[in-house]
C-alpha cells in the first residue's frame, strides 16, 4: 500500500481487540502461513464489522478465504499447491478490474463453494473463485494476492479509492 501511496496501517490480529476499528474507512484482511483459530475469530469479526458498518473490505487469500467461511462459503485442499503467476479470467462487470489479469497465487487451499449472496468476478483454471463479491456491497475477496503483481496493483489501488477511502 506504501509503493501505491496509498495511507494505511498494519495491526496484527493480537492487537485488534485493543483498536478502535470503527475509525478506519476500510480493511484488509491478508493471507497467513498457518491456521490460527484465534486469527480466525477476530478475522470473522473483522468481516461482520465491515458488513455491519457498510465499510469496504478486501480479503487477500486467506482473508477471502474467512470471508467465505464468515458469510456461508466453504474451503477444501487443492490437488496441488498453486504457486507463480497465472492468468485468471473477469466474467462479472466489477469496479476494480476487468478482462484477463496476471495474478501471484501461493495456497494450497481454495474456495470452493459460496453463499448465493456472493458473485463470482473472476476464476481460473484451478480455481473458480479467484475473484468475488459480497452482493452490491464493496466486500471483495481475491484467492490471489493482489501485491504480487502489476496487475493485482492495480486492483489493491482501485480498491484503495473506492468510496475516497483514506485508510485501509
Amino acid at each position: 500500500m506504501r509503493d501505491l501511496g496509498v495511507p494505511f496501517e498494519s495491526h496484527v490480529f493480537s492487537d485488534v481487540s485493543s483498536i478502535d476499528i470503527g475509525k478506519y474507512s476500510s480493511i484488509i484482511l491478508s493471507g497467513r502461513r498457518k491456521n490460527n483459530p484465534q486469527m480466525n475469530a477476530i478475522n470473522s469479526r473483522l468481516v461482520i464489522h465491515s458488513l455491519d458498518a457498510g465499510k469496504p473490505l478486501l480479503g487477500i487469500c486467506y482473508g477471502a478465504e474467512i470471508l467465505a467461511l464468515t458469510l456461508g462459503g466453504t474451503i477444501k485442499k487443492m490437488t496441488s499447491p498453486r504457486h507463480g503467476l497465472h492468468q485468471i479470467q473477469i466474467i462479472e462487470n466489477n469496479p476494480l478490474t476487468s478482462g484477463k489479469i496476471d495474478a501471484f497465487e501461493s495456497h494450497s487451499y481454495m474456495i470452493s463453494k459460496l453463499d448465493p449472496t456472493f458473485i463470482q468476478i473472476a476464476s481460473s483454471d484451478d480455481c473458480k473463485f479467484e475473484i468475488f463479491r459480497y452482493g452490491n456491497k464493496n466486500i471483495f475477496g481475491t484467492q490471489f494476492h493482489p501485491e504480487m503483481s502489476v496487475d493485482g496493483r492495480s486492483f489493491l489501488k482501485k480498491f484503495s479509492s473506492i468510496n475516497g477511502i483514506n485508510n485501509t
